[in-house]
């Protein structure tokens, strides 16, 4: 996958960008983020939590600011100001997100909510603090790349666990945090971001692990998602 990058620049390039903004934009980034999928009102209005008739008004607010391009029925795409806007504030969501874990001892599953409150109310000051505090992460708690400061990043080459052939060795990357099942079975069965793993079986659209232990040994307990988990699941390929 070709990196993605952002143009030079920060959030505080849009002083009169309210939360609300922020959020749609950060959220249109994210509904693309991996797959490069089509953004519609209806999955805006979905994920958000909110009508319809709000996303039309959003949007057109969004386009009279230079945010993003849509055309009536047509898919929403950020322009490269919308971009800039997204990333920075994806940078602010995730540092704030691995900070919580790291260092206020907070779940994975429940620091996206903290995150939110909090991503409006810090200055750029805190975030370039808060990025050199942690030593500058790559990624947060959930495998989701973290924009550097000048809100550049990478993604590593992945797929879908769900569409991995069986025999296949893999390391997870990352974890959709809007899947609470997805987190809650990583944790149960202790399988953290960065684990390598063995693709057993595809059984009905569910998948069979096997983790690989510190020094590549088989565990001996094998772990069975159902497809539903493994599509929330990102790996790599190791071979």
């Amino acid at each position: 996958m070709t990196p993605r990058t952002s143009a030079q620049g920060r959030s505080t390039a849009f002083h009169t960008a309210t939360t609300s903004v922020e959020d749609y934009a950060k959220t249109i980034y994210g509904l693309a983020e991996w797959d490069g999928a089509s953004v519609t009102a209806s999955a805006l209005a979905k994920t958000l939590g909110v009508s319809n008739p709000s996303v039309t008004l959003m949007v057109r607010k969004m386009a009279e600011l230079g945010l993003v391009e849509h055309r009536p029925y047509a898919p929403i795409a950020l322009t490269d100001a919308g971009r800039q806007l997204a990333l920075a504030m994806v940078r602010r969501h995730r540092l704030i997100e691995t900070w919580l874990v790291r260092e206020l001892g907070y779940g994975w599953d429940e620091v996206h909510d903290e995150a939110e409150r909090l991503e409006h109310a810090v200055s750029e000051t805190f975030v370039d603090r808060l990025d050199m505090r942690l030593g500058h992460p790559r990624v947060d708690p959930h495998g989701d790349p973290i924009p550097g400061p000048d809100l550049t990043l990478d993604y590593p080459e992945t797929e879908l666990l769900c569409r991995v052939p069986a025999a296949a060795e893999v390391r997870l990357e990352q974890v959709d945090d809007a899947v609470p099942d997805a987190l809650l079975a990583l944790d149960t069965h202790r399988v953290p971001i960065g684990a390598q793993v063995t693709v057993t079986a595809t059984e009905g659209g569910a998948v069979v692990l096997s983790p690989m232990g510190t020094m590549g040994e088989q565990a001996a307990e094998d772990i069975r998602l159902t497809h539903e988990i493994t599509h929330a699941m990102r790996v790599s390929l190791i071979r």
